[in-house]
């Protein structure tokens, strides 16, 4: 493994909306203990050391941004985030390089909901994919009995779980892979729904690093709730 920190800069999009939560703002902003999602996602990384730089990217109107205090922090940068996930993430790729990250250097792409990554998991990620030829992502196995349902709702096949892995972030490629990528699928109107299968697309595999499975994305409320009952409890 590698003991000495490993460089690296993060994306963050954060222009979704959330409109699972039903809520008056963007479920990023909704408040977890004392912070908002956000502010507690972006602590899982500011706090690091090797982190060379964070791109948040918003939405152009975003009215609840400039009123955290992280908003000044000289280690985070805005960009624009854009109709689809991919599109948030090639504006902060492109931010970043602007602020002088080169082709081979490392990004963590991480959700904006997701504000329990644990550190141990986090330093796994960069110990397991520093040395890495194309890089990875954390997940974890399918625990449960899985079920192929036709249209009638009834079960056609029980799923084998055991190659079965649920993508979680970060996901951890080089910066001028991961472009390359995600600007490939786009202009062959290929379908990405994470950093990974934008990589895949290019024709790699990306390795898995197991993590926690409390590292949760807050998309429903019962998400929040669960988890805040963690956090009022530490």
């Amino acid at each position: 493994m590698n003991h000495n920190p490993t460089p690296f800069w993060v994306v963050i999009p954060a222009a979704g909306i959330g409109s699972r939560m039903a809520a008056d703002r963007p479920k990023q902003y909704l408040q977890l203990g004392q912070r908002t999602i956000l502010e507690h996602t972006l602590n899982c990384f500011l706090g690091r050391a090797g982190v060379r730089g964070i791109a948040v990217s918003l939405a152009s109107d975003d009215p609840w941004w400039p009123g955290l205090a992280c908003a000044s922090d000289p280690r985070i940068s805005r960009a624009a985030g854009g109709a689809e996930r991919a599109d948030s993430v090639l504006a902060g790729l492109e931010r970043l390089a602007a602020l002088g990250a080169a082709d081979d250097d490392w990004v963590l792409v991480h959700d904006a909901a997701r504000p329990n990554l644990a550190d141990e998991d986090l330093q796994r990620l960069l110990d397991e994919l520093g040395d890495d030829p194309v890089g990875g992502l954390l997940a974890v196995p399918a625990k449960d009995t899985l079920k192929r349902v036709g249209a009638d709702g009834r079960v056609e096949q029980t799923v084998d779980r055991r190659p079965i892995w649920l993508a979680y972030t970060p996901q951890m490629f080089r910066l001028g892979m991961l472009r390359a990528a995600l600007l490939g699928a786009a202009q062959a109107g290929a379908e990405v729904t994470d950093e990974a299968s934008a990589v895949e697309w290019l024709g790699h595999r990306p390795r898995v690093v197991e993590g926690r499975a409390d590292n949760i994305k807050i998309t429903r409320p019962d998400d929040l709730e669960w988890l805040a009952l963690r956090w009022d409890s530490r």
